[in-house]
């Protein structure tokens, strides 16, 4: 039994008192009431043990705490360290993001199988035997093309922040199911390098659908590039790009003459294209107006010098847009272009050169335009539906099974269970057109599921 300070005390004080004193009646009466106190203490003492036991028993024994899970392996990025003076140099960070995606399509019809997993008007074939994808009607095809994963850096210098953005999915550049190099690109205040989207392009204007490959009539090319951002304040922004040259090249005609003439005709590209645009947010939404002169060029590579060759000046316009409504919950998305040898930024069909009447080089004129409205029913339910068009005026040297018009539409339901998922049905049709006026549809159904991280 545990004994308290006082008690202690108390019985020291009665042993205390000497012996010589016990014939004494005031020592008798002191020792008396020393015996009582400490009588008294020690009863007070068992009642608190025994009121602290009647505690502990009343109260459920408490498991023990579970064991720290061990620390994972920490992600280290040794260069991406901010310089010593820079301000905010502790906000140095590295993300990275992803999705995983699953495409499960019926094809109604027929498409070149490279292409299977997206709808391009321009690979329908028309003239069967003879374009790839001829035969049998109706295909299922499953993929996972859409799937991709990026990484961004965020850098603090004494000259600004750096910014970088890799990124790449699973889409080939041939149909296939291998990397695909999306963004390469790194920008430090107003000046950016590497492949992002091109700046006669603009990505706000695709509509929210599920298919890869998307309008026809869009400008969507992710280019390689040096670009200079000299504004970018108020909801304005003016940006100047030089971007990799490319010339896309029927050679129609000249084909019947030489056989071995097309098999040689390729690429002679001396300059970059040069590509200036203006956009302008407000809450309405964006407006976005983009220009670009270029040299697109051929060369006969089976020749000693690369002759016959020759370039043409390429130029157009593209105009594009947003329109909100019900408080930016919906959007008419919305674009036209126009140019001649501008068919290598349209996202799919056409050529840039192609022989004229008189078998000389010509540009091709191009005219593109999309009209799409995404529609909220609610925060789990979404729509978009629209039109879009690439349509080309051909050369007198061009065959007739070269392309003229490529049109697309879609129309879809999207459901989100979680803002990480996304999971819906959307029905495709496309149609490719001919210069000699040979034309065939393609219908598909599409069922997506996306998993963002």
């Amino acid at each position: 039994m545990r004994k308290s300070l006082w008690t202690l005390a108390i019985a020291a004080g009665v042993q205390a008192v000497p012996s010589a004193h016990a014939a004494d009646p005031q020592v008798d009466e002191l020792k008396a009431q020393l015996q009582q106190a400490l009588k008294t203490i020690q009863d007070m003492q068992r009642r608190v043990e025994t009121l602290e036991r009647q505690q502990q028993q009343a109260q459920p024994a408490q498991a023990a705490p579970p064991a720290a899970a061990p620390a994972g392996a920490v992600v280290i990025a040794p260069r991406s360290v901010a310089d010593e003076n820079a301000p905010d140099k502790d906000k140095a960070h590295v993300e990275f993001y992803g999705q995983v995606m699953i495409d499960a399509i019926y094809d109604a019809k027929r498409m070149n199988p490279q292409w299977s997993a997206t709808l391009r008007p321009s690979q329908i074939p028309v003239n069967c035997p003879g374009d790839p994808g001829c035969g049998k009607d109706g295909a299922t095809t499953f993929s996972v093309r859409q799937s991709s994963l990026g990484f961004k850096s965020f850098i603090p210098t004494t000259y600004g922040q750096i910014k970088t953005d890799v990124s790449f999915d699973l889409f080939g550049s041939d149909g296939g199911t291998h990397v695909h190099w999306l963004n390469v690109w790194g920008e430090l205040g107003p000046f950016g390098v590497g492949q992002y989207y091109s700046n006669f392009m603009d990505i706000d204007v695709f509509p929210n659908t599920i298919d890869y490959w998307g309008p026809s009539g869009m400008m969507f090319l992710r280019n390689p590039q040096l670009r200079y951002t000299p504004l970018d304040r108020d909801g304005m922004k003016v940006a100047l790009s030089l971007e990799a040259p490319n010339s896309a090249i029927d050679t129609g005609k000249f084909s019947q003459v030489d056989p071995n003439f097309g098999a040689g005709v390729q690429p002679w590209n001396q300059l970059p294209d040069a590509i200036a645009s203006f956009r302008l947010d407000r809450d309405w939404g964006h407006v976005r107006a983009a220009g670009m002169v270029r040299q697109v060029g051929y060369q006969l590579a089976t020749t000693p010098q690369g002759n016959p060759s020759g370039h043409k000046t390429g130029y157009g316009a593209n105009l594009s847009g947003a329109f909100k409504f019900f408080g930016g919950k919906d959007s008419l998305t919305w674009q036209a272009a126009y140019g001649h040898g501008i068919a290598s930024y349209a996202n799919d069909g056409g050529v840039d050169l192609a022989p004229g009447t008189d078998l000389r080089a010509e540009t091709v004129p191009s005219a593109a335009w999309l009209l799409y409205y995404n529609h909220a029913w609610s925060a789990q339910w979404s729509s978009a539906i629209g039109y879009s068009e690439h349509r080309q005026s051909n050369t007198g040297g061009q065959l007739g099974n070269a392309f003229r018009k490529g049109s697309y539409a879609s129309a879809n339901v999207l459901y989100y269970p979680t803002k990480n998922i996304t999971t819906g049905l959307e029905l495709l049709w496309g149609r490719r057109e001919n210069k000699d006026g040979g034309a065939e549809p393609d219908s598909r159904l599409q069922f997506s599921t996306k998993v963002t991280f």
